[in-house]
């Protein structure tokens, strides 16, 4: 179980910068995904600090902070997913987590709109990216992988409480909810 969670963080993690063939994903290796997430967090991390010390010198102390703590947060996550990763067993992160991107690649539609479907009084695209990617995540393992609807959601809400915002994790259980409803009507 926590190759899964490995793979599915580093799918998540991947997404943003995931290829558009498949072909071109089966070739990835762990370390190429790896190695792809550490720049991105620790990219991501040098972004927030720059934005923080701008806002300091604005007088905008309490996004700064804000900013400085996400940073923090990237900074670990960059340094600590190299170690999880080699507790467990790399083949099966890697074909779990390919597994995960080539899905939503090719149901990114479909998993989009079931998505914009649970919103309510809310547009996909205005939410935060790392929302967006965990939905897609829990979404396609929900409709596509048969993994049971209570597994992909509480390991979603895992995920956001650890990339999300403070209340991500409650705004995604519950479109989760609402998505494990309706996969179950049709």
């Amino acid at each position: 179980m926590q190759a899964r969670r490995a793979a599915r963080e580093l799918a998540l993690l991947s997404l943003p910068q995931m290829p558009t063939q498949a072909k071109n994903l089966q070739a990835k290796t762990v370390d190429d995904l790896l190695t792809g997430v550490v720049r991105a967090l620790t990219e991501e991390a040098k972004d927030l600090l720059e934005k923080a010390q701008e806002e300091l010198h604005k007088g905008q102390k309490s996004s700064a902070i804000e900013n400085v703590a996400t940073a923090i947060n990237h900074t670990y996550l960059a340094l600590e997913f190299p170690v999880t990763l080699q507790l467990v067993n790399r083949q099966e992160i890697r074909d779990y987590a390919i597994e995960l991107l080539i899905t939503i690649g090719k149901n990114r539609e479909s998993i989009n709109q079931a998505i914009a479907d649970a919103l309510v009084k809310w547009e996909l695209h205005r939410l935060p990216q790392i929302d967006r990617d965990i939905l897609r995540l829990a979404t396609a393992e929900i409709l596509y992988l048969g993994v049971p609807k209570e597994v992909a959601i509480n390991e979603a809400v895992e995920l956001a409480k650890r990339y999300s915002t403070e209340d991500g994790y409650r705004f995604i259980n519950g479109i989760l909810r609402k998505i494990a409803m309706a996969s179950s009507v049709s």
